[in-house]
């Protein structure tokens, strides 16, 4: 038994493994683009039904107009690469929600969330859309389609997400929730996330960029959450977003790339 789970989970090994499209990197993709989109709105709503919206109309604005001018940025880099296709089934939505927690995430068809304990962090709208640019990336790059594919192998033997919602929809639900920096049980993916954080940065820095952000401001904001882990509890983005001095030296190196599609409005 132990050789036939090994011997299929290789199986959807060499099956499922693709390149990113941008990055050029190969991943495992197990889950059906459907099917994430699919639970993307459903727990997205769930979410939103269950937490206040921000009463704070400058910090809700804020969050709005760098998500719109991120999201035209995505769409014009994904056009001129000739992969528009991979943003289909995209409904965009940005949310401020009130809570203390400093934390961000982005699920797959554009459905992003900001946590009023960032924004003090931000400062500005620039510093949202460091933050924005670097989860909707993680979002486009399918970080999580990945993260929660190796769950799936670990975690259930490779099954297809249908028999796993099926058997078991709590453990699946958790996985899914994990995978994307909305639950606290990341527990096997924890591996892969510095290899995720390197593209999402690198991806995030340009489309701030092409969204007329000064992409100098990006190194800032991440001294300035490094500064907020130090000394007490690590922010709940830092526990899934390592943040070091060798993020900081990348975006630097990054940067002559992205003052190149760097265009003050």
């Amino acid at each position: 038994m132990k050789q036939f789970i090994l011997f299929t989970s290789v199986l959807l090994l060499s099956l499922s493994c693709q390149q990113n499209a941008i990055t050029g990197r190969k991943s495992l993709n197990l889950v059906p683009s459907s099917a994430i989109m699919s639970m993307s709105a459903t727990n997205y709503r769930q979410f939103l039904s269950e937490n206040k919206l921000s009463t704070n109309a400058t910090q809700t604005q804020m969050v709005k107009n760098a998500g719109q001018r991120i999201k035209t940025a995505v769409e014009t880099y994904y056009k001129e690469k000739g992969l528009s296709s991979k943003l289909a089934g995209y409904n965009w939505e940005f949310n401020l929600v009130e809570d203390p927690t400093v934390n961000a995430w982005c699920m797959p068809g554009g459905k992003v969330v900001f946590y009023t304990g960032i924004m003090p962090i931000a400062q500005d709208e620039t510093g949202v859309a460091v933050i924005m640019g670097h989860e909707v990336a993680h979002a486009v790059a399918e970080h999580g389609n990945e993260r929660m594919s190796q769950g799936l192998i670990q975690t259930m033997g490779g099954v297809a997400l249908s028999v796993a919602l099926a058997n078991k929809p709590k453990e699946t639900q958790e996985l899914f929730l994990g995978a994307y920096g909305i639950g606290t049980t990341l527990g096997v993916i924890l591996p892969f996330s510095r290899m995720h954080e390197s593209e999402a940065d690198h991806m995030g820095l340009i489309f701030m960029a092409m969204a007329g952000y000064d992409p100098r401001e990006a190194p800032k904001f991440w001294e300035r959450m490094k500064a907020k882990g130090g000394g007490g509890r690590t922010p709940e983005f830092l526990s899934t977003h390592p943040s070091d001095t060798r993020r900081i030296a990348d975006l630097n190196k990054w940067m002559p790339e992205a003052m190149k599609y760097y265009k003050p409005r």
